[in-house]
Parts: structure tokens; sequence; C-alpha cells
């Protein structure tokens, strides 16, 4: 067997908000504004996330911490698991996430953890179909059309198969 190299090429395109389609601007201020939501009395490290569904409505998530530290839970899974919760028949489209730190909002944007990175891509695998992430920061937007940039060689249901 003879060593190979794999190539992996992820894209992720920088805008400055004015830039963006009203829509994808909305769902950035949801986001920003679900940060005003975030239980942060550890880290004061505000997260919000704000979800678009197929149906075009947004449901919003913000990070909640707990003195037991494991026991919190980030923005971007609150507002998944609050839209699959109330409602499953409706695919998630796009994700926003902004944060902020007692200084305000961040200059450049906040990436998933990879907690977040694995439950999104289990909705993209769910709906068979991409969900694009819009990541703000006060510097300009980084926009990623799955999570699948984010997280290649990624574990899904059929690599169990």
């Amino acid at each position: 067997m003879r060593m190979k190299t794999i190539d992996i090429h992820v894209q992720i395109r920088h805008f400055s908000l004015n830039e963006l389609s009203e829509k994808d601007q909305e769902l950035i201020q949801q986001a920003i504004r679900a940060t005003d939501h975030s239980y942060a009395k550890y880290s004061h490290f505000r997260v919000g996330a704000a979800i678009r569904l197929d149906d075009d409505s947004i449901i919003i998530g913000a990070n909640q911490e707990n003195a037991a530290f494991p026991s919190g839970l980030c923005a971007e899974r609150t507002a998944i698991f609050a839209a699959q919760a109330q409602c499953p028949e409706h695919a998630i489209i796009a994700l926003a996430i902004a944060a902020r730190n007692n200084g305000g909002l961040l200059q450049e944007p906040v990436t998933p953890c990879g907690a977040c990175r694995q439950v999104i891509l289990e909705i993209e695998d769910r709906y068979q179909k991409p969900v694009r992430i819009l990541l703000y920061g006060k510097d300009g937007v980084y926009v990623v059309s799955s999570v699948k940039d984010l997280l290649p060689l990624s574990f899904v249901d059929a690599s169990m198969k």
C-alpha cells in the first residue's frame, strides 16, 4: 500500500454586513439580539444564534452557563434543539452566530465549537440539505456553505454502515 495525500479544499467567503442580502442581515441582527438572552455569569462571553427554517421563520438561541461547567449549553445548540422541538417538519437552512464580551461585539467572527459542528452536521444529514453558516464579527461576516467546510472528514450515520 502506498501513502496517499488527501487534499481538502475549504471555501469561506468574507463579506461586509451591507454586502449581504436583507434576509441574511436580518438573521445576523437576530443573532446579535440573542446575545442579550445569554446567561454567561462565569465567562462573560455571550453568544447568540439565529436559525432560519425552510418556512422562513427564525428561532434564536443563546449560550447558557452553569457553575457545573459541563451542564451549560452553546447558543447554536439551544437554537437547533428549540427548532427541532418546535418545528421538526422544517429543515434548518441558515444559522447566524454573533458573540460579545465585556468590551462589546467581537471584531472577528467566532466559530462553532466541535460539539456544535457535529450537531449541525447531523441536521444536514437528517434533512439532506446544507446549512449556510453566517459568522458575524464587526470586521466582517464569514459565510460558509455547509458545516462540512468546518468539519472535514466528518462522522455521520452512513459512517457506521
